[in-house]
């Protein structure tokens, strides 16, 4: 015969969980400290955000409290002899050298002498000594530097016969006007 269990004592929970399997009462303990775990990380994301928005608050009075007051910008006089030079300065800088050698060099025959090229920023004016045998191939040369695009018009400004010398060569001096890029 099967046996039988009676019992007639009154059900307490001391009774009930003494009757328990124990993988029922892990699972229990396993799901009380999840839900302890959860508490514990939800209340440390409110504090998180509460404090995100007071950083976010204080940034937001900050930029506001800068956008209403003007912004100051230090005066600083310069002295006109400065900024004559500093303006100069900045011209020389930009001037398009390689461009005007490559044209001057480009009209250059091999009778003529390049003796020195002097730039002049502000007048756009480059200003040409050079020397030759003859006053034909001047002429020449001077034309050449006309049908050169950098320049927008050449002027023969002088020119002489050096005397002393014994090939006696004639040094001259144009202007050549180039054109702003």
């Amino acid at each position: 015969m099967k046996a039988m269990k009676i019992d007639f004592a009154p059900r307490t929970l001391r009774r009930v969980l003494f009757h328990l399997h124990p993988a029922v009462l892990a699972l229990a303990g396993a799901g009380a400290l999840l839900c302890a775990g959860a508490a514990v990380g939800t209340y440390a994301l409110v504090e998180q955000k509460r404090e995100r928005q007071h950083q976010l608050q204080h940034l937001q009075t900050r930029v506001a409290a800068l956008s209403a007051r003007p912004v100051e910008v230090a005066k600083v006089a310069i002295p006109e002899a400065q900024a004559a030079f500093v303006n100069g300065a900045v011209l020389q800088l930009n001037l398009p050298w390689r461009e005007l050698q490559d044209a001057v060099l480009a009209a250059t025959p091999r009778k003529v002498a390049l003796v020195a090229m002097e730039p002049d920023p502000r007048k756009r004016v480059l200003k040409i000594t050079a020397e030759t045998k003859s006053s034909d191939d001047m002429v020449d040369y001077v034309a050449a530097l006309k049908e050169q695009e950098s320049f927008s018009g050449v002027i023969l400004t002088r020119h002489e016969i050096n005397e002393q010398d014994p090939n006696r060569p004639l040094r001259f001096q144009l202007e050549a006007t180039w054109q702003a890029r």
